[in-house]
């Protein structure tokens, strides 16, 4: 089928390069402002309590809510002062009314809250026309401009700026992260090609990749919120995806005409052979991190959609305009050479190859290779099993960041926690009014309660509206701390009042809803990535066994990965170094999506490594031989493909956001780990031990592979590079 698809694209090469081209150009013009369209939450759990809370209080106690906290302080006046407050009042007077619905301060409240222990500093709780918390951010940045000390100093922060502050960097981080690897890129690929024109070819479709993915992106902001943080995952991806498939696909294209066929006839044949590689991996990937997809937060559902879109994007272009350039340049695709040392190539007998003589190494002594490296994954796991698990805070952005640095004065000049509330709402049933005397006696006995819970530092009732009251519980220990957990997960077990329905809310009940839902879906993500692989590895290459052990294989890799990610960023070691905070805690969403893509990418080298043992397993039927040449044949455009991807991931451990930069530096240790330890000596020594057993299926699935199942196209014997004779495929049973 992709042979025939190959002749047809080849054909018709102009179309697919005016089709490739039209995506280019609505993805600089319309797709590259895809960021102004795009939400900052998403970590909200629906239908939990917390936002059932959250919910209800925009309803009934709608001035409750703080977008935005304006801290103003004076080293030589009071809050007592007339002038302070004048100069208060001043600045926040020049603030539409039309955007800011609301305005709390010290004077128009008299609660001793607003004013700091010095009495020097006090704030502004203000609340934003929109509809909710997450919207506010957008309302914040029309209006950002717009606020003036008047002769105090003036600090802003709260969720709204938070989330402008992290939305701003985080399209920052991704046209830096664009503007770092490219050269870099470029340079390696020349290495790689030992020439220009084939150099360019991945890049230019790394770029469509991207401006496709993008316009995707916005597009889906039509139909549901999309987090910001999807930039990264398409740049991620996107980019590093094309590369590796173009590698491939090129390399594929090059080996066909060095054996001497017609450029038409070379297209057809690498579609027929990378090209199906690249559709199974690209299929693989997809249904890896659209996994995600299955989760109720938004901030990964936004992942599993960007990752998608950049995955198919990338199989796409791989199989359309890619080929359609190769038709084009044909023996083109050579020009422009670069001078390299001798050597940089893998012609000749494939027996003299270093990745061949290396690979039979390793077999002839399975047992010395595959114990210390499973030990030393292992190892590098062990911190992985005490990990932590915490939220998003401010904490996240760089450590001088505005809106950190005035959240952080507000913790310590302030009562603990003005910016993460827990929030208590009460509703009465029966329509019972909450300010009724035996409501109160109710309400008294309640608070009394909570105050005596470990932890709490009191709680009172902050507002009532109708049936229902809105009680605050006070404490100083960290939002996303273990401490604080605990203290939502008594909250809820305190007895309520008489006939009332109560519902914890706040950054920390938020959280405990998150982890109480991230665990109930985890399971069954993993379980469709793990099933989809299984038959779609099944489908590529007619084993029941190699899905099996690629499954094992990939989870000893994460466990490694994961363990070195705990050790760096929850326990922060080398954090000056990479320069983060470490709180003690991870935020639990981002290994779970590292976990869905890094998932999807161990296949994808899986793929790539497996066709080239099947092909030559089909000629000859010698498990052990079909190792080695696979290996040979497949190590240097997986290292390379590796080499490359690693440079896009890690471009994004520059960033200002502590969480981009773990998966930065997370994915870019796992991808090392995986191509080298896993893939390049660990796998063949395990495939020594199954011998033919790798590739054992029940008699009836295989006879059903050989009917249904999509092959390879057999390897050319022109190639130079294998002497064993042409011989029907054999599968054993």
């Amino acid at each position: 089928m992709l042979a025939r698809w190959g002749d047809l694209v080849a054909r018709r090469r102009w179309l697919m390069l005016v089709l490739g081209l039209a995506v280019v150009v609505v993805g600089a013009l319309w797709g590259g402002r895809v960021g102004q369209h795009l939400s900052g939450g998403g970590w909200d759990t629906p239908g939990s309590a917390s936002q059932r809370s959250a919910q209800r209080i925009e309803k009934q106690f709608p001035d409750e809510r703080t977008d935005v906290i304006a801290v103003f302080s004076d080293p030589h006046r009071t809050v007592t002062d007339p002038a302070f407050r004048s100069a208060v009042e001043e600045s926040l007077r020049g603030l539409p009314a039309r955007e800011v619905v609301s305005v709390r301060t010290y004077w128009s409240t008299g609660s001793p809250v607003f004013v700091s222990h010095d009495r020097h500093s006090t704030f502004a709780a203000l609340r934003l026309d929109a509809p909710d918390a997450d919207r506010a951010k957008d309302v914040f940045g029309r209006i950002k401009g717009k606020f003036e000390a008047g002769g105090v100093r003036l600090g802003l922060t709260g969720h709204a700026v938070v989330m402008d502050d992290v939305s701003t960097l985080t399209q920052q981080d991704t046209s830096r992260a664009e503007t770092l690897s490219a050269p870099l890129l470029l340079l390696l690929l020349v290495l790689i090609f030992g020439g220009l024109a084939a150099a360019s070819l991945p890049l230019a479709i790394g770029a469509l990749v991207v401006l496709g993915s993008f316009t995707v992106l916005r597009m889906l902001t039509w139909l549901t919120d999309v987090s910001v943080f999807s930039l990264n995952i398409v740049t991620m991806l996107g980019l590093g995806l094309a590369i590796d498939y173009a590698l491939f696909v090129v390399g594929r294209f090059r080996e066909e005409l060095a054996a001497g066929r017609p450029t038409a006839e070379a297209v057809r044949e690498t579609m027929a052979t990378a090209g199906r590689t690249v559709a199974f991996s690209g299929i693989t990937v997809a249904v890896s991190i659209g996994s995600l997809v299955i989760f109720p937060q938004g901030f990964l559902r936004s992942m599993g959609y960007g990752g998608v879109a950049a995955v198919v994007i990338a199989m796409i272009a791989s199989l359309t305009v890619l080929p359609a350039l190769l038709a084009v340049l044909g023996p083109r695709v050579n020009a422009l050479r670069v001078p390299l040392p001798t050597g940089r190539g893998a012609d000749g007998p494939v027996e003299s190859g270093r990745w061949y003589r290396a690979a039979r190494a390793g077999m002839r002594r399975p047992v010395l290779v595959a114990v210390p490296v499973v030990a030393l994954l292992l190892a590098l796991g062990l911190p992985f099993l005490k990990a932590t698990w915490g939220g998003v805070t401010e904490k996240v952005l760089p450590e001088h960041t505005g809106s950190r640095v005035t959240s952080e004065r507000l913790d310590r000049d302030f009562t603990r926690n003005l910016t993460s509330p827990m929030s208590v709402v009460i509703t009465f049933d029966g329509g019972q009014q909450a300010d009724d005397g035996s409501a109160k006696t109710e309400l008294a006995a309640y608070t009394g309660r909570l105050s005596r819970l470990p932890g709490a530092d009191g709680a009172r009732v902050t507002a009532v509206h109708a049936s229902s009251a809105l009680v605050q519980v006070g404490y100083s220990s960290y939002p996303m701390s273990k401490q604080a957990r605990d203290l939502v997960t008594q909250v809820r077990a305190v007895r309520p009042p008489a006939h009332a329905e109560v519902l914890v809310g706040g950054a920390t009940a938020a959280l405990v809803d998150q982890l109480d839902s991230l665990a109930a879906h985890l399971p069954w993500m993993a379980l469709i990535a793990v099933l989809a692989t299984m038959v779609l590895l099944f489908l590529a290459f007619g084993s029941l066994v190699l899905p099996l052990k690629a499954v094992a294989m990939n989870a000893l890799s994460l466990f490694a990965a994961f363990g070195v990610v705990v050790w760096v960023f929850q326990d922060g070691h080398g954090d000056a170094l990479l320069g983060f905070t470490a709180t003690g805690t991870l935020d639990a969403s981002q290994p779970i999506l590292m976990l869905a893509v890094l998932f999807g990418l161990s296949m994808d080298y899986e793929v790539f490594l497996l066709a080239r043992m099947r092909e030559h397993w089909d000629r000859s039927g010698d498990a052990v031989e079909s190792v080695a040449v696979g290996v040979q044949r497949s190590a240097r455009i997986i290292t390379s493909a590796a080499l490359l991807l690693v440079v896009v991931v890690a471009a994004f451990s520059t960033s200002g956001i502590s969480f981009v930069k773990m998966i930065g530096v997370g994915m870019a240790v796992a991808i090392v780990l995986d191509v080298t330890v896993v893939r390049l000596l660990l796998m063949p020594a395990v495939l020594r031990f199954l011998g033919r057993a790798a590739w054992w299926a029940p008699a009836p699935l295989v006879r059903w592979w050989e009917r249904h199942g999509v092959r390879e196209a057999p390897e050319p014997e022109s190639t130079g590079q294998l002497s064993q004779p042409s011989s029907m495929a054999r599968t054993p049973a």
